[in-house]
Order: structure tokens, then C-alpha cells, then sequence
């Protein structure tokens, strides 16, 4: 199967389109939003603006649109509690004959409760954001050009987190479920104008206990035993992810900063599916929403099953506070696995941070565990001229992308690669870099609809870049801007997506700010025979309550 799906490279421009900056175009001194030092911040706002987006190539069309908006921005932080939430709802009016109305909603939250102070909390987090798509392989980068162009992605999740001590032994738990859905109003087919099954829905559970001592408290090495397992039930063809452990680790320090670890463990990962409803034919059943129909009748066929030992071996460095490394080389699902962190904070002026990672999973497990992952001190970082939240956030612990970086396929896969970014704050401008990669090799049933995916691999990289400058007293400029590259499994092509935008936020009166964006936006795919470029600004006004 060839692969055509334009959600790809535009979900990542999405995510990408506002390059990370700790002063944003909507917040400080021009925006409203009060400096994250405090521990209380509520902001509501309301916002009205003319968007005006121009066809750059192929063509030469020219829309306009009035967009209103209302929305809140809120960081309450507690000792033990706290919570980050971005929320706003967009209506766009458009003019003329062929003009289309949207409503949208987008946003993040996450926050902690605590029940029992330093003991037991509770956490939930959500997710909405949209990206664009068009049917056939065509582009857009505004989706309030096409409505049919417009696809959305949610999240949500909740769950307790444990963390005590009995005598010397530390006890860490965490249980979520989760739930995931992805929405596309265009039919996304492949080359030879097949469907494409993308993702529909899923429920996730996650679960996992760990207790373990420190060195030369009970013995001169750490000890420590974790049990746990994930599971994804998929909706496209009742595929299941499931991935149980037991596992015991230890720690043998070498000198107060370096130490070395290992662990060894019992891991049983399945992946299993139904194949799709039949025709008298023989040819899968399409549904009215472009996916297959799952037969329920079918018999569950196992897609990947590994049962057996697991291990793994590194280091742990941590010669100060302002520096920690962790990295592990190791065996898990049946071969060779590397995973770590490292980050550097020299000042509260400057951090760097890199991560390696390995995991089997479901679209909707990466965007739960993104998610959760996210802390519950933040910034949201929006579209300049949309208004979009496309994923990225500065936050205490640094820049984060929370979604599916990559393409919407429904089938489970194994996903690897590594991220790193950069954040300097220099006077009045803070500047950011971040770079990234992700390599998705599938997993699908032989026999079933999804069998010709197994084993192909989709892999996407990119670059971002941020610049934000406080000018005077009462305004800002913030500039951006990405690259990305997307190679898709089997025979579908690549797809290169850039772009640039540049916002200005000049505060009228202390509550009353205006508003002009500029954004400039360039893809080109092998799939399609032309590229496609758009420039998109806006000028406006908002207010903050």
C-alpha cells in the first residue's frame, strides 16, 4: 500500500507552526498572561480579528474571514497541588458565495490533586487540537480555507499516583485510563485511490507499582522490584495492544556522582486484531467514514506475541543538580532496545534537553502518554494567526510537544527515536531550538486487511525555531519557524513542510491589546503533482477580563 495521507506533515506543521518562546505573542506585559513566577494565574479573554489567507501556488485564490474567539488561560500552582489549563473557542465568519463557517474548540489541561499531602494524588489532563488534511492528497495551511480540510484529535485521561515510604523502601504507583479519538471530514485515500484506514478511537489502562531502597541504606546497592502493564484497545478492527512485566533493578554506585544500574525482568507483549467485515466478493467492507468495517464474527489473529526475558544495562550520572544522565542499552520485544535522558541547566537562564526512546504502542497510546507526561506547571503556545493550540508548551521542566508527531495509521506499531531542545533566555529575548526524530515500523496481522502494513516504516524528523523579543514596556515580537521532512512507508513518497510567521502584540491600554501575524507556509509532496504555498495574516484586537 502506498501511502497519501496528508494529515502528516500538516498535523506537524501544526505542532510546529509556533515555534517554542517562554513570552508568546498573547502573553507578558502585550498579552496579558502575568509571568509564570506567580502561582496564580486566571486569565479569561476575548478576541476579534480579519484573517485574510492568500493562495500562494498553484493557485491564486484570496479568502477572508472575521474570527472571534473567547477563551481562558489559567496556572494555579499549590505545594501540592496544581494545575495548567489552555482553553479557547473559535468561530470563523466567512465572506462570499463559497465561504464556509467553522467552530472549534482546542486546548490542553493537565493538573494534580493531592488527597493525601506528599502521599496520594490524583491526576487528569485533555487534549483537543486540529490539523489539516485534504482529500486525495491535496494541502492546505489554513484550515478556515476548507473545511473539508480540517481534522481534529482529543485526549483525555485520569487516574491516582502513589508516592510514599515504608522504613527505607520507597513505594511509586500509578493506574490512568485513558480515552483517544481522531476526526477527519475528507475520505483519505492512496495512490491507486484506495481508503486509507486511519485511526478511530481508543481506551487505554495503565497501571504499575514499583518499591525499591537507596544505596547504603539497607545494603551498599539499590534494589528495587516493578510490576506493571498497558493496554490499548483500538476501534479499527478491535486491534489490542497489550504489554505486561516484572522486572527487578539495580544500583551499584561507582562514586557519589556516577553509579551503574541493570535490570532484569519477564515481559508477554501481544498485539492481536479482527479482520475486516467481507462482501460476497471477498473485498473488505468500507465504511461510510472511509475505514474498514471490523467482522466481529472473525477470529482474533495474533500480530506480534513475545513472551521471555528482558534486560537491560547503563549508567546514571548526576555530577550536580544542574546536570543528570541516564542511559541504558538492553533486549526487549525480542531485540535490541536503547532508551535515556539528558539535561543540562547551567542557569534559570538556559536549559538542554535529549531523550531516547523505545515503546509499542497505539496513535492514542503516544498521545495519553505524552500527555500524562506533561507537568502541571505550563504555557501553552499558540498559533499566532489561527489561534490554533497545535501541541507545544513551555513549562517548568522545559519545552514539551504533547500529540502524534507522525502519521494517523490505525495499526499498533513500534516506535523509537530521540528529541532534544534548547531554550536561552538573553536579556529581553529568549530564543529556542528543537530538533527531533521518530521511526514507526508497523505491526499487522497476516491475513487480515491490515497485513500489507506489517513491517513498513514511516519516518518523520524536524526543526524548529523560535525568537521572542520584549519591545519597551508594552509589546512584543515573536518570530518562527520549522522544517520538517516526512518518508513514508512502502512506495508513498516524501513530503518536505515549511514555514515562518512573525507577530506583533502592542498593549493599548492595560487590558485592551492589538494584534497583527503574519505566517508563510510551503509543502511539497512526491505524491502530488504541484506544491503548495500559502501566506495567511491577521490583524486584530484582544481583551483580557
Amino acid at each position: 500500500m502506498r501511502w497519501s495521507l496528508a494529515a502528516l506533515p500538516l498535523m506537524l506543521s501544526s505542532l510546529l507552526f509556533t515555534a517554542p518562546a517562554l513570552a508568546q505573542a498573547q502573553q507578558g506585559d502585550a498579552g496579558g498572561l502575568p509571568n509564570q513566577g506567580g502561582n496564580r494565574i486566571i486569565q479569561p479573554y476575548i478576541e476579534v480579528g480579519q484573517v485574510i489567507s492568500a493562495e500562494l501556488s498553484p493557485g491564486d485564490d484570496v479568502l477572508t474571514f472575521t474570527q472571534v474567539a473567547v477563551g481562558v488561560d489559567l496556572n494555579v500552582q499549590g505545594r501540592n497541588s496544581g494545575a495548567a489549563v489552555s482553553l479557547r473557542y473559535e468561530r470563523n465568519i466567512g465572506y462570499g458565495d463559497n465561504s464556509i463557517d467553522t467552530d472549534t474548540i482546542s486546548g490542553v489541561a493537565r493538573g494534580t490533586l493531592a488527597i493525601i499531602p506528599n502521599t496520594l494524588s490524583f491526576e487528569a489532563g485533555g487534549l483537543a487540537a486540529r490539523t489539516r488534511v485534504d482529500a486525495g492528497g491535496g494541502t492546505t495551511a489554513n484550515p478556515l480555507v476548507r473545511e473539508d480540510a480540517e481534522s481534529r484529535f482529543y485526549s483525555l485521561y485520569a487516574g491516582p499516583s502513589l508516592n510514599t515510604r515504608v522504613g527505607e523502601v520507597d513505594v511509586q504507583g500509578v493506574g490512568r485510563v485513558g480515552y483517544n479519538r481522531f476526526e477527519n471530514d475528507a475520505l483519505l485515500v492512496d495512490a491507486q485511490g484506495q481508503p486509507v484506514d486511519v485511526f478511530d478511537d481508543s481506551v487505554t489502562y495503565l497501571g504499575q507499582l514499583r518499591a525499591g531502597f537507596r544505596p547504603d541504606t539497607l545494603l551498599p546497592v539499590g534494589l528495587a522490584v516493578t510490576a506493571g502493564g498497558f493496554q490499548e484497545d483500538i476501534g479499527n478492527l478491535d486491534q489490542r495492544v497489550r504489554d505486561l512485566f516484572v522486572r527487578a533493578d539495580v544500583t551499584v554506585p561507582v562514586s557519589p556522582s556516577l553509579a551503574l544500574v541493570g535490570g532484569v525482568g519477564y515481559e508477554n507483549v501481544e498485539i492481536s486484531s479482527r479482520d475486516a467485515l467481507r462482501d460476497a466478493n471477498g473485498d473488505p467492507v468500507i465504511g461510510s467514514d472511509g475505514r474498514f468495517v471490523t467482522d466481529p464474527a472473525s477470529p482474533r489473529v495474533i500480530a506480534f506475541d513475545v513472551d521471555g526475558l528482558l534486560w537491560d544495562v547503563g549508567v546514571m550520572w548526576r555530577p550536580s543538580s544542574r546536570t543528570s544522565l541516564e542511559a541504558r542499552v538492553g533486549e526487549r520485544y525480542d531485540s535490541t532496545t536503547y532508551y535515556g535522558t539528558f539535561t543540562y541547566t547551567p542557569s534559570q537562564r538556559s536549559a538542554f534537553a535529549l531523550s531516547v526512546y523505545d515503546g509499542v504502542t497505539g496513535f492514542g497510546g503516544l498521545l495519553n502518554n505524552s500527555l500524562a507526561g506533561l507537568s502541571s506547571d505550563f504555557e501553552a503556545i499558540r498559533n499566532p494567526v489561527t489561534g490554533d493550540f497545535g501541541g507545544l508548551v513551555n513549562g517548568s521542566e522545559g519545552q514539551s510537544v504533547i500529540g502524534g508527531l507522525g502519521s494517523v495509521r490505525s495499526a499498533a506499531f513500534r516506535g523509537r527515536g530521540v528529541r532534544a531542545s534548547y531554550q536561552r533566555i538573553m536579556g529581553r529575548t529568549t530564543a529556542a531550538l528543537g530538533a527531533g526524530y521518530d521511526r514507526r515500523t508497523f505491526i499487522a496481522a497476516p491475513g487480515t486487511v491490515l497485513a500489507p502494513l506489517d513491517g513498513l516504516t514511516d519516518e518523520s524528523y524536524y526543526i524548529i525555531a523560535g525568537l521572542t523579543r520584549d519591545i519597551g514596556q508594552s509589546a512584543n515580537l515573536t518570530t518562527n519557524a520549522y522544517v520538517n521532512w516526512f518518508d513514508a512507508a512502502g512506495n508513498g513518497g516524501d513530503v518536505t513542510a515549511m514555514g515562518a510567521s512573525a507577530a506583533y502584540n502592542h498593549a493599548i491600554t492595560r487590558r485592551l491589546i492589538g494584534r497583527a501575524a503574519l505566517a508563510v507556509d510551503y509543502f511539497d509532496s512526491e505524491f502530488t503533482a504541484q506544491d503548495f504555498a500559502f501566506a495567511t495574516a491577521l490583524v486584530g484586537l484582544r481583551y483580557n477580563f
